[in-house]
């Protein structure tokens, strides 16, 4: 079964269960990685709302917006199929990151972005959360990520060399577009 196929067989708005994994990092942590859901409003805002300003900068690619209901419901109202995002908790349950796609209108092509609390950085978080995104990605007919950051995130840059992404660079500002590897795609039968 093609990714195309496999993406018309997805019930647009639902959580999709086979996202729910366990991933152990590099240190030795494990977090817990779900679909991001409209539960998830309140302790995204307060996220956004305590996270430090060089965060907040580097995700936004300038100041950030300011957070409202409306943004929240923006964030965590998904269809799973255009708009998907995850979230990785601690063994706790705090959300310390979140990777989403949402499509460009351009076919086939999906903007990516994450964000990981400072303590959870450099272990492999970030490359977890994207390999999932492109999973879930290539199964409902995205076949490219781009990605538009500032040019100095020098974890963002080496993440998207790895993946041998096309960058260009502007005033300050990259922007990348990588092919994602059909071997990532999972179909359960």
């Amino acid at each position: 079964m093609d990714s195309a196929q496999h993406a018309d067989e997805i019930a647009p708005g639902t959580p999709p269960r086979e996202f729910h994994r366990t991933v152990r990092l590099r240190d030795g942590r494990e977090v817990t990685v779900t679909p991001l859901t409209p539960a998830d409003a309140g302790e995204l805002g307060t996220a956004l709302r305590q996270a430090d300003r060089e965060t907040l900068y580097r995700r936004f690619c300038g100041p950030p917006p300011q957070v409202t209901a409306g943004l929240l419901r923006y964030l965590t109202e998904l269809d799973y199929v255009r708009r998907f995002a995850l979230v990785a908790r601690d063994q706790d349950g705090h959300g310390v990151a979140v990777a989403r796609y949402e499509a460009t209108g351009q076919p086939g092509i999906a903007e990516v972005a994450v964000a990981v609390d400072p303590a959870w950085r450099r272990v492999g978080l970030a490359t977890a959360l994207v390999r999932l995104l492109a999973e879930a990605a290539l199964a409902r007919g995205i076949t490219h990520f781009a990605a538009t950051y500032l040019a100095d995130n020098r974890p963002v840059a080496d993440l998207l060399n790895e993946a041998h992404a096309k960058q260009t660079i502007a005033a300050g500002v990259a922007e990348a577009v990588v092919r994602l590897p059909q071997q990532e795609a999972r179909h359960d039968t």
